[in-house]
């Protein structure tokens, strides 16, 4: 019976860590490398990536709520993870793929359209499946499997596998792209490990026992239930909240999807060098992590979210401010203004990550905690990534305008970029100001 107990304990935590690490290492290819690839491959255009972030943000929100009331009124976690993945994986080397329709090499002509369409297509089905597995179906079955005696470690998994996934992911999918730009390979590699959990899940996964099918109503009523923006609006503390993470990912979203090829292709770096030099400084970042548990465990979100707030507007302002070609060799990773810059950024980065994930989830009412992580995926997916390619893309068109080797029109992202993204991560603090009034108005 031990043995028994002991097995079923392993493969759930080795499912744990495994189907977590390739989702985190997956979106990490998306948001990292997906935009360096449109600019190596397709177009030296922002406008594609622009929709490609939109797009993408409104399928994982649809896929979020769709399967989630899905799995619910089923009661099966399972086939949604299992199926979630293998689709993640074959579409990702789908998104690969789309480098043929130009012959792999970035350009101006008749086949830009239809390879900027088929890239903004390919990727929004990424998405949408990368959803169903990970967020609408892994997410479900470790809340379905928490237990008083699981749940811290089951907590600490998920605050520590975005970093891992973001730091493996930077540097791993670097050093596969490399100097002659393979993304292929990198997109190969990475649909494979994803499908291969996805096969995993459907052998090894079993969903809790006490999960069974929920049916309020007809489909239509219970997925439009979790759009009860009355109930969110009762909680005051949490919808100020919920806009300190939209301001500051706008603000985040506006310079982060070009930050590979500003370093590629503004300051001269290869791909292998920008995964060492990121990854680097994201590693080192993690050393936020215990001045924030501290302030965590005395309850002080507001001083932590604002030191974190501080620390990424210092980062990204000192990027913009001396990472210009003039200061700065690509044929060396120690360029310290860059490194610096990096570091605080990335300090201030998985800081307010680590604090606004607890304080959120501490005012998630308990009778409605799926409905509440709908609301979470609005205001951190849907409203930062279609709000922040309207401010991105014209300040890269105004700015950063070029003709490249074969006379095409390109546009690369400037120092200028972030050193307007560092005046948007201030505006973070309009929003603290209230959540913090509210914090101070319930705790008398």
């Amino acid at each position: 019976m031990q043995n028994k107990e002991k097995s079923s304990s392993l493969r759930f935590w080795m499912l744990v860590w495994g189907l977590g690490v390739a989702g985190q290492l997956c979106w990490n290819i998306e948001n990292q490398w997906f935009n360096t690839f449109v600019y190596a491959k397709i177009a030296k255009d922002p406008t594609i990536i622009s929709w490609m972030v939109a797009v993408s943000a409104l399928a994982t929100t649809i896929a979020t709520f769709l399967f989630g009331t899905l799995s619910d009124r089923i009661g099966k976690r399972k086939p949604f993870v299992a199926g979630g993945y293998i689709l993640w994986g074959l579409f990702t080397i789908l998104f690969g793929t789309t480098e043929f329709i130009t012959g792999g090499a970035a350009g101006s002509g008749s086949r830009i359209l239809l390879a900027a369409t088929a890239v903004v297509l390919a990727d929004a089905l990424m998405s949408f499946f990368g959803s169903m597995g990970n967020d609408s179906g892994f997410n479900a079955w470790l809340n379905d499997a928490m237990t008083q005696k699981n749940g811290s470690h089951i907590g600490a998994a998920l605050a520590t596998q975005p970093i891992i996934g973001t730091i493996v992911g930077t540097v791993v999918g670097g050093l596969l792209i490399g100097s002659n730009d393979n993304y292929m390979r990198l997109f190969v590699v990475m649909g494979v490990l994803v499908i291969v959990f996805g096969v995993l899940a459907w052998i090894f996964m079993k969903d809790a026992p006490t999960l069974a099918p929920n049916r309020q109503g007809s489909f239509s009523k219970q997925l439009f239930s979790a759009f009860n923006f009355r109930a969110l609006f009762r909680h005051r503390e949490m919808v100020c909240v919920f806009l300190v993470l939209t301001v500051y990912f706008i603000s985040f979203n506006v310079y982060f999807p070009h930050v590979g090829n500003y370093m590629i292709y503004y300051l001269g770096f290869d791909a292998s060098a920008i995964g060492v030099i990121e990854g680097a400084a994201l590693l080192l970042g993690m050393v936020s992590v215990i001045p924030a548990s501290r302030l965590i465990r005395k309850q002080r979100f507001v001083a932590a979210t604002s030191a974190a707030v501080l620390l990424s507007f210092a980062g990204v302002g000192l990027i913009g401010l001396l990472g210009r070609p003039e200061n700065i060799d690509p044929s060396t990773l120690l360029n310290w203004s860059l490194l610096a810059g990096l570091l605080l950024f990335g300090c201030g980065y998985i800081m307010f990550m680590q604090v606004l994930s607890v304080w959120m989830k501490q005012l998630f009412p308990v009778e409605s905690k799926g409905q509440f992580e709908g609301f979470r995926i609005l205001f951190f997916v849907l409203i930062p990534w279609i709000v922040s390619p309207f401010i991105a893309n014209p300040i890269i068109k105004r700015n950063g305008e070029i003709l490249d080797a074969n006379g095409f029109t390109a546009y690369l992202p400037t120092h200028v970029l972030f050193l307007i993204s560092a005046g948007l991560i201030l505006l973070t603090f309009v929003p603290l100001y209230f959540a913090s009034h509210e914090r101070r108005r319930g705790n008398r």
